[in-house]
């Protein structure tokens, strides 16, 4: 019990070591704490007092020769993987940390933790921000690249030509789902302050030719489009909400329209599942925002005129749920 209460112990330290980039100074070899804390900005005694506590978690190495080294799992945060996990530690600890010491009044009133504490939703203080606005969008993408990372593997779209991801952030789910499938083009939707970073990632991956990027409320309409995919997005609100963006998605799409649904399904009974915990992140940062169970996610859909077809299970923590317009 006192190693789960000090939890907030590790998460500090392991911030500290994403934000001072330690695990990619330690790509090209072990270093000496001293040249450590010289190349990043730190003292060298507190920074040592760091790797040591972090040490037996399985984050560093400390050699016999005096230096450190990181560990596989240690060097999943550094900056230079493609499945970095650094994004996702400074958009945790940057973004979450502190709203979330106001649990207790999400657990007496039913409120956002996060919307006491920030004074505002969380979205609207997230896109208040170009900075904030870039730490989502990367962290979004680490989520693409790492734990869903092989979720994709094999999966394919349903027919259609055009496929427009809402709520898309990056584009990074809709690059990885147009992989291999060069007759389809795309549309990456999303809020205005949040596209710009769409446009260049899909510039560097090559998809500029054939991805529009839209701007706009999903509340109100989306774009034209034979599938649409909403990964990890429904999760962010409570039901009313998410009727409200497949009804868009619906009126826009019409009869044909077919929906796929990138989401965690959250198991029946007190088996371990990420899911359990991600709701809990939802429950202290969008109050409404919640993880389903298979069976939520059917009564959902079909209240906004929607049949759940089937639920792709992966190897991933995430599956595929396909639904297409009730008759």
């Amino acid at each position: 019990m006192a190693e789960l209460l000090g939890g907030f112990q590790t998460s500090q330290a392991l911030y500290v070591v994403a934000k001072l980039d330690v695990a990619t100074l330690l790509d090209d070899g072990p270093m000496t704490v001293a040249d450590l804390a010289a190349a990043c900005g730190a003292q060298p005694e507190p920074l040592a007092r760091l790797i040591r506590a972090l040490a037996p978690m399985g984050i560093f190495r400390r050699l016999p020769d005096g230096t450190v080294e990181t560990t596989p799992l240690g060097a999943t945060l550094s900056a230079n993987r493609p499945d970095s996990a650094r994004p996702l530690a400074l958009f945790w600890m940057e973004t979450h940390y502190l709203p979330f010491s106001e649990l207790l009044h999400t657990a007496r009133t039913g409120e956002a933790a996060a919307t006491l504490y920030l004074g505002e939703p969380f979205f609207r203080w997230v896109t208040g921000s170009p900075e904030r606005v870039e730490l989502l969008t990367s962290a979004m993408a680490f989520a693409t690249e790492g734990p869903r990372a092989a979720m994709f593997e094999g999966y394919r779209l349903p027919p259609g030509e055009v496929v427009a991801d809402i709520g898309g952030a990056s584009g990074s789910v809709l690059a990885r789902l147009l992989e291999g499938e060069p007759d389809r083009r795309g549309v990456v939707f999303d809020l205005p302050d949040v596209v710009p970073d769409a446009r260049k990632f899909l510039e560097e991956r090559g998809l500029a030719d054939r991805v529009e990027v839209v701007g706009g409320d999903f509340f109100e309409a989306v774009p034209r489009a034979d599938v649409y995919v909403l990964s990890y997005v429904l999760h962010d609100w409570d039901d009313d909400a998410c009727r409200r963006i497949l009804r868009s998605i619906g009126e826009a799409g019409g009869p044909d329209a077919r929906l796929v649904l990138v989401e965690g399904v959250v198991p029946e009974g007190d088996e371990p599942h990420p899911t359990k915990l991600v709701d809990l992140v939802m429950l202290g940062m969008q109050g409404g925002g919640k993880e389903r169970t298979e069976d939520e996610f059917a009564q959902l859909l079909a209240s906004a005129g929607f049949t759940l077809d089937r639920v792709v299970a992966t190897p991933s923590p995430y599956s595929f749920l396909e639904a297409s317009r009730t008759p």
